[in-house]
């Protein structure tokens, strides 16, 4: 522990009373050892999510009650990324601090009248990087959150352009606990990825105990580069051709239009995100995160789902040698394949195509949950034609598909009787 040395100070009024240190030095002494903490290296799926979008150069709103760390987490992150934090409390300023205040020259009529940025934009320019962040951006007023859409979507203010070293990131408390909230725009809610900070047991204790986690930039594998930018565009292309409802929709209710919802804008931050974060090598958990919190948690999920079907092995595959098939082990992405292949067959009837999908089946029973192939059996069954004959692997799956639906009639009885 460092030992810090305390200047000490005579009294006047005593001259024979013993020196006596300066009790606001000892004070500052006892400051600089309660600041004085580290960081490690430690999983936190918020922070990993939100140094991804940071990197990915796209504006993030974090949603949190009061005192639950929103600006410590954006002050940690800054140090941790060597990047010079300037803090604007949106709910401060008129609107002209961000569209820019106009500057009569010597002829307007000639030059015009130019809007002069507010100075810490000016500094942010010459400095050529750094992180903006704007702080209580739900109790800004309408007319400011209206000034506020160039800034986040083009990185002007007035005249002044942000150069591309600037990184954004907002800050606000949701409107039940904000001091005279307001609810965010549609227009201004949806250039944002949302991410609801939520504060994790462990590391407030440990943090309190003088290690907080660390903050690092997101390590992209640029051999891997290519892959991911075609990966992310097959993702949200694929789920996009089969609804195209969700390209744009705008929520019918107040507040679900202050928060993510699905639009071309969105889906293209979506899109950049999957690249960023297939490429960084970041878990479905922190994916799920980013992609919820930029177009809402129904289109989120649906692609979510679709991202788990891409990785599928391919039906036809499967069908050419049932007996070294790898299924996999989650049920849902499992019924997702045996669906798959029963589908395939009924689009190409063939009596040996037909075979391997029952092969397929009964070695789905040996490596898993039976009544996952209950559903597909019975549809295969039913592709059958007269002149097939029925193969033996099918004796097989008698007994699993006779319980199944024993235990359909059992319910249905029962609920017949209630």
């Amino acid at each position: 522990m460092p030992v810090y040395a305390l200047p000490t100070a005579t009294s006047t009024s005593a001259p024979d009373a013993p020196d006596q240190p300066d009790q606001l030095l000892v004070a500052d002494a006892l400051l600089t050892l309660l600041r004085d903490t580290t960081t490690e290296p430690r999983p936190d799926m918020q922070l990993e999510a939100l140094t991804l979008a940071v990197a990915a150069d796209l504006p993030v709103l974090l949603w949190g009650e009061p005192g639950i760390g929103k600006t410590a987490a954006l002050t940690q992150l800054a140090e941790a990324l060597d990047l010079p934090l300037t803090t604007v409390i949106a709910s401060v300023h008129e609107p002209s601090d961000f569209s820019g205040l106009p500057v009569v020259g010597d002829d307007p009529a000639e030059h015009g009248v130019p809007m002069a940025p507010p100075d810490w934009a000016v500094r942010l320019v010459r400095a050529g990087r750094g992180l903006l962040f704007l702080d209580e951006l739900s109790t800004a007023p309408p007319a400011v959150q209206a000034a506020l859409l160039r800034l986040v979507l083009e990185r002007r203010i007035g005249a002044l352009r942000l150069p591309p070293g600037v990184r954004i990131v907002a800050a606000a408390n949701p409107r039940s606990s904000a001091a005279d909230g307001w609810e965010l725009s549609p227009p201004l809610a949806n250039r944002f990825v949302h991410l609801q900070w939520l504060h994790d047991h462990e590391v407030v204790v440990r943090g309190l105990g003088g290690t907080w986690p660390r903050a690092t930039l997101p390590r992209l594998d640029p051999a891997t580069l290519p892959d991911a930018v075609d990966f992310a565009r097959r993702a949200v292309c694929g789920l996009l051709a089969v609804r195209p409802g969700l390209v744009h929709r705008l929520p019918s209710g107040e507040t679900r239009r202050g928060g993510p919802w699905p639009s071309p804008r969105s889906w293209d931050m979506t899109l950049r995100l999957i690249a960023f974060a297939t490429a960084a090598g970041s878990s479905r958990d922190v994916l799920s995160l980013l992609v919820r919190g930029t177009v809402g948690d129904g289109p989120g999920l649906e692609l979510l789902a679709g991202i788990d079907r891409l990785d599928l092995p391919d039906p036809e595959v499967l069908l050419a040698d049932p007996a070294a098939a790898e299924l996999p082990e989650r049920g849902d992405l499992r019924q997702a394949v045996l669906d798959g292949v029963v589908e395939a067959v009924r689009k190409r009837p063939e009596k040996s195509r037909w075979d391997s999908a029952w092969a397929l089946l009964v070695r789905a029973v040996e490596t898993g949950a039976p009544d996952l192939v209950v559903v597909p059996a019975t549809t295969l069954a039913a592709l059958r034609q007269q002149d097939w004959a029925v193969p033996a692997a099918i004796e097989r799956l008698t007994g699993t598909v006779t319980l199944s639906q024993r235990a359909d009639h059992a319910a249905a009885a029962a609920k017949a009787r209630r």
